[in-house]
């Protein structure tokens, strides 16, 4: 059986993309931040619907940590699938941080940096070994670093969604050696629990983004979890060094 690690999938489109990626008969390692029950919750619902999935505890922002999480996925592979090596890799794990650039603090921007940029690069370095020849890697970029239909008050986290659009890039001709694939996607509006919640907490502007949307609404996390599965298939065997936007034509 092939097996993927996914971070940051205890809720949103990491959540998604777990349980879709699992329905294809794949095995799942999925990391949860400070939520364990929703990593508890998605790796039920994996084996609810007959896959097999196991939760890790990951903080992506805290790079001393990766040595022994790589551990853990060494004894995970060992223990359930009685194989030393994983197929694909996918960088999910992130939070959204909104602030005016005279009002963004180097705490904040060091944060963002930490986690959308500095941690993908160092556990994909990390986890790189245990990698299959042939598999394949997807990160979690953003529409936010498009050239075009920016909202002001994103210049910090989308500076981090820029800089991993350009790893995508080096990270596929780097890994090309081995066979392996590497693209990321970037999502439009998305109803998750991004920004502590937002679109609970502020449901008056789904109707704007929505009318701003060519399809007609926000995104669902399906919407882009299926899209994450399907890059990680043999469909896109032919698929790399690609930033594909997954947001129902915003702002088209």
């Amino acid at each position: 059986m092939k097996v993927t690690v996914i971070t940051g999938a205890s809720s949103g489109i990491g959540k998604s993309a777990a349980i879709q990626i699992a329905k294809r008969g794949i095995g799942v390692i999925l990391t949860y931040g400070n939520n364990p029950q929703g990593g508890l919750e998605t790796a039920a619902a994996i084996e609810k619907e007959g896959g097999t999935a196991v939760a890790l505890q990951l903080d992506v922002g805290e790079t001393g940590t990766f040595p022994a999480f790589r551990q853990s996925v060494v004894e995970v592979l060992r223990d359930i699938w009685q194989r030393d090596t994983f197929d694909y890799l996918v960088n999910n794990a992130g939070f959204a941080h909104a602030s005016m650039l005279e009002d963004t603090t180097e705490e904040t921007f060091d944060r963002l940096m930490r986690v959308l940029l500095k941690g993908p690069y160092f556990l994909t370095q990390r986890l790189l070994p245990l990698m299959e020849d042939g598999g394949a890697i997807v990160n979690t970029s953003s529409n936010s670093a498009a050239a075009y239909g920016l909202e002001p008050g994103y210049s910090a986290y989308a500076t981090m969604k820029g800089g991993l659009n350009v790893l995508t890039r080096y990270m596929a001709k780097e890994f090309s050696m081995r066979g392996i694939r590497v693209n990321s996607i970037s999502p439009g509006s998305t109803r998750t629990r991004i920004s502590d919640d937002a679109f609970e907490r502020f449901p008056e502007v789904i109707p704007a983004l929505a009318a701003k949307t060519a399809l007609g609404r926000v995104g669902e996390p399906d919407d882009i979890g299926a899209m994450i599965a399907t890059l990680l298939s043999e469909e896109s065997r032919w698929v790399t060094a690609q930033n594909i936007e997954v947001s129902g034509g915003y702002n088209l």
